[in-house]
C-alpha cells in the first residue's frame, strides 16, 4: 500500500545519484557517527543481516531491477529519467516521465516482469530534474538515513529510503508502529517536502518469525 505524509535503482537516474553519491556522504558524514560508520565494510555486512530479506529475494529484487532498466528503454521514449526500486518483489517506480501516455507504458512494462507481487507507480509528468536537484535528493536520502539511526526505537536498516525532488519514499518489511514511526522521523528532517510509504506491513508476531528464519531460505 501506498501511502503519503504531507508537510514524492536501475536507471541513469539511479545512476547520476551514485555517481553524486561519494561526495555528497562525506559532505553529510557529520550528520551522524552512524553514517560515518556506514561506509566501513563492518557496518555493510552488519546491515545486511539485519535486512529482512532472504538472499534469495535479495538477490531476485537485483535481477528485477536489471530487467525492469532493459524493459523501460523498449518500452518507454526519454526513460531515463525513470528510477526503479524493487524490494521484497514490490517495485516502485520514481522519477518524471513527458506525458501520460509515458507513465502509463512503464507501468505496463514494468508489471510483464515475472516474480513481481506489486507495482507501485509514482511517477511524475515533466522535465527531468538539473543535476542541482539530484545532489540535494542525494543529500536528503543521507540525512534521512543519519535521522533513522539517530532514532533509538527503530531498526534503521528496516527502511528503504530514496527522494525525488524533495519527496521522500520508504519501503520496507516493518510493524504498522514502525511504519508510523519511520515516516514521522522522515518527516521532520529538513528538505523533505512529502513523505510517501510503500510498506508491506507485518505482525509483531510475524516480524519474530522473519527475524528469526534463515536468511538463505
Amino acid at each position: 500500500m501506498s501511502n503519503q505524509l504531507s508537510l514524492p535503482s536501475t536507471s541513469s537516474a539511479a545512476l547520476r545519484r551514485t555517481l553524486l553519491l561519494g561526495g555528497v556522504l562525506g559532505a553529510t558524514t557529520a550528520l551522524s557517527g552512524c553514517v560515518g560508520l556506514m561506509l566501513t565494510g563492518a557496518a555493510v555486512g552488519a546491515l545486511a543481516l539485519t535486512d529482512r530479506r532472504t538472499v534469495g529475494a535479495q538477490t531476485e529484487d537485483q535481477s528485477i531491477e536489471l530487467k525492469a532498466l532493459a524493459r523501460l528503454q523498449e518500452a518507454v521514449r526519454q526513460s531515463g529519467g525513470i528510477t526503479v526500486i524493487s524490494f521484497n518483489r514490490r517495485v516502485l517506480l520514481t522519477g518524471f516521465v513527458p506525458d501520460e501516455a509515458a507513465k502509463r507504458q512503464a507501468e505496463e512494462a514494468i508489471r510483464r516482469i515475472e516474480n513481481i507481487t506489486q507495482v507501485h507507480n509514482e511517477l511524475q509528468i515533466g522535465s527531468r530534474p538539473s543535476l542541482g536537484t539530484a545532489a540535494g535528493d542525494t543529500t536528503l536520502i543521507a540525512k534521512v538515513k543519519a535521522a533513522h539511526f539517530e532514532a533509538k526505537d527503530i531498526l534503521a536498516n528496516a527502511y528503504k529510503v530514496t527522494a525525488e525532488s524533495g519527496v521522500v519514499y520508504l519501503m520496507g518489511i516493518v510493524t504498522r508502529r514502525e511504519g508510523e514511526r519511520g515516516a514521522q522521523v522522515a518527516s521532520r528532517v529538513s528538505g523533505v517536502t512529502r513523505v510517501v510509504t510503500v510498506f508491506e506491513y507485518v505482525t509483531e508476531e510475524e516480524l519474530a518469525k522473519l527475524e528469526s528464519r534463515p536468511k538463505q531460505q
